[in-house]
């Protein structure tokens, strides 16, 4: 049987209430967790991602399985691995459908990093 559920509120006993606005906006539409390292950038775990793609050393693309409305989204990117340092969204790389990843060494170089980790807020298409 299909159905509905309308509500306006989340309420809980002891936390509290909150506008359910607040978790439909405020939730990540989109997340991965990839080995850098492995053939193909091979995702361990993620949501709304269709598939991951290494573009070369500390280079990585994810696919979308649910586009973004548009590319004005926030997003985060971090990795861990030997004397990685940050990572960021890849230049030029803002699109409804994918989003790019580079992963940076303590001295500034692209890197492979055994956990790259991203995450995408805004709004789904």
């Amino acid at each position: 049987m299909a159905g509905k559920i309308i509500a306006d509120t989340l309420e809980h006993s002891t936390a509290g209430s909150i506008a359910t606005n607040y978790v439909v906006e405020g939730s990540a539409k989109a997340w991965v967790n990839l080995d850098g390292t492995a053939s193909g950038a091979t995702a361990r775990d993620s949501f709304n991602v269709a598939s991951t793609t290494d573009n070369g050393t500390g280079q990585y693309t994810a696919t979308f399985t649910n586009s973004m409305t548009n590319d004005d989204y926030a997003h985060n990117v971090t990795a861990r691995g030997a004397s990685v340092v940050f990572g960021s969204i890849r230049d030029g790389s803002y699109a409804t459908s994918t989003m790019g990843m580079y992963i940076f060494n303590t001295g500034g170089s692209l890197t492979d990093a055994t956990y790259v980790i991203a995450a995408l807020h805004g709004d789904l298409a």
